[in-house]
């Protein structure tokens, strides 16, 4: 196989080969969104070694972000076959990057096969398929995957989780014939499909066991506003109550869901989004630390210095969450990558990218803009009618800005994030006075004074 050739391994039927370790470079372990840019930053930064990524999952890597949202709406608003009705297939999840990328970059893509050990002494990678890959520099980028509920009738056929494309094709096959949806996390990702059900025309439950949805990401004010908001959409939304256990129909399939209340809920379809756990086994059985993911430094190194991690799986000193911290976002992912391309090509400066996340959950785009604190101080600003809301929230730590939550206002989005990644100072007396706008009160502060 040539360094220049995308080659997808589960198509592959001959005899496995052992590569020849001392032909060594840069091994990134992980085909998403992580993998695949710090690949691409090492090329655009001028990296001129051999570039290999490993890949669990057969073909190109895809754009996980829209199956959630537009993959699966696309897919239930064409044909159950995933076509458009006119030979095309909009349905399909989008590349992170074509094949010819690969080879134009000689970039090597091994999928459809995983990593397996990792042996530090050595500076090798082994493959399942047997095949040894030297390093020079490791990278992990392994993700996280779903976390499972110990809950009984958990197996039952009906109940699915949602992270491949593999998972969305099942359930956008499932809800053509699907009336009654439980879904059992009031995440981010059970919101995105709760909306796309509903859409679909299901009755649509959600139960969730804290107090309000997406607890760990937003500010009690937002999160208490989407409560109500998703209520009035149509879905049937149960705060403080939990999943007990699910019951089979006469055909075996799944029925029931019950609650920890007792309640039993109809379930012809039940989606599980209660959150990931990192893919941090391999690196834990090489010998590095995890807590919640594998631990690294602030320029994202392990305590081995050949050897790093990025994105979801990665606990890395987040200095605007004050500490150790995981985050599972497509920025952290890219910005990740590209940092520490420039780590392997010799840079020494401290990650400290500012964090930004998005949701699309039917009518409303949830976009926020840093991380935000339980004893922050939140004020609505603009109209959070549920009907047409387009409104944000600050948060103020000390009397300063420090994050800002939107729904429907990309403009304040993108003018916070400028404002907080600069460091600009916005008080709260400011933030709050009559006529004030986060994009004038960026472009006063960066564009020169008149002379």
């Amino acid at each position: 196989m040539s360094a220049h050739q995308y080659q997808d391994q589960s198509q592959n039927q001959t005899p496995s080969s052992v590569a020849d370790p001392d032909a060594r470079g840069v091994v990134i372990i992980g085909g998403g969104q992580a993998g695949l840019q710090a690949a691409a930053s090492l090329r655009s930064e001028g990296f001129t070694g051999k570039v290999t990524i490993v890949a669990e999952e057969p073909g190109l890597p895809y754009q996980r972000p829209p199956l959630s949202k537009d993959y699966l709406k696309a897919r239930l608003t064409d044909g159950a076959d995933g076509t458009d009705g006119s030979g095309g297939t909009s349905a399909a999840p989008l590349p992170l990057r074509g094949a010819a990328f690969f080879a134009d970059h000689a970039i090597t893509l091994l999928t459809g096969t995983a990593a397996t050990s990792v042996d530090r002494q050595a500076k090798t990678v082994t493959l399942a398929d047997g095949t040894v890959l030297g390093y020079d520099s490791l990278v992990f980028a392994t993700g996280a995957r779903n976390r499972e509920l110990p809950t009984p009738g958990i197996d039952l056929p009906g109940i699915h989780g949602l992270r491949t494309l593999e998972d969305a094709e099942q359930l956008g096959a499932a809800l053509e014939t699907a009336q009654n949806v439980v879904v059992v996390g009031a995440g981010f990702i059970g919101l995105e499909f709760a909306t796309a059900a509903l859409a679909r025309g299901c009755q649509v439950t959600v139960l969730e066991f804290a107090p309000r949805p997406m607890g760990r990401a937003l500010t009690p004010l937002l999160g208490d506003w989407f409560a109500g908001a998703h209520r009035d959409l149509g879905i049937d939304l149960r705060l403080n109550e939990g999943i007990a256990s699910f019951e089979a129909g006469d055909d075996g399939r799944v029925a029931f869901a019950v609650s920890t209340t007792g309640d039993r809920y109809p379930a012809d379809l039940v989606v599980a989004g209660v959150g990931v756990q990192p893919n941090d086994q391999l690196a834990a059985e090489a010998g590095l630390e995890t807590a919640n993911g594998i631990v690294v430094d602030a320029n994202l190194r392990t305590a081995d210095p050949d050897i790093y991690a990025i994105g979801d799986c990665a606990a890395f000193p987040c200095v605007h969450a004050g500490g150790p911290f995981r985050l599972e976002s497509v920025q952290n992912a890219t910005d990740h990558a590209r940092h520490v391309a420039g780590v392997i090509l010799g840079a020494d400066a401290p990650y400290a990218e500012l964090p930004w996340f998005w949701s699309t959950q039917g009518p409303f785009r949830l976009q926020m803009a840093n991380i935000v604190r339980a004893d922050d101080e939140t004020v609505m600003v603009g109209d959070p009618d549920p009907a047409h809301p387009k409104f944000s929230v600050f948060c103020f730590r000390d009397g300063i800005l420090a994050a800002v939550e939107s729904v429907n206002m990309p403009s304040d989005h993108l003018s916070a994030r400028k404002i907080l990644a600069a460091g600009l100072e916005i008080t709260r007396e400011e933030a709050l006075s009559e006529g004030f706008s986060l994009r004038a009160a960026y472009k006063e502060r960066t564009q020169p004074a008149a002379v």
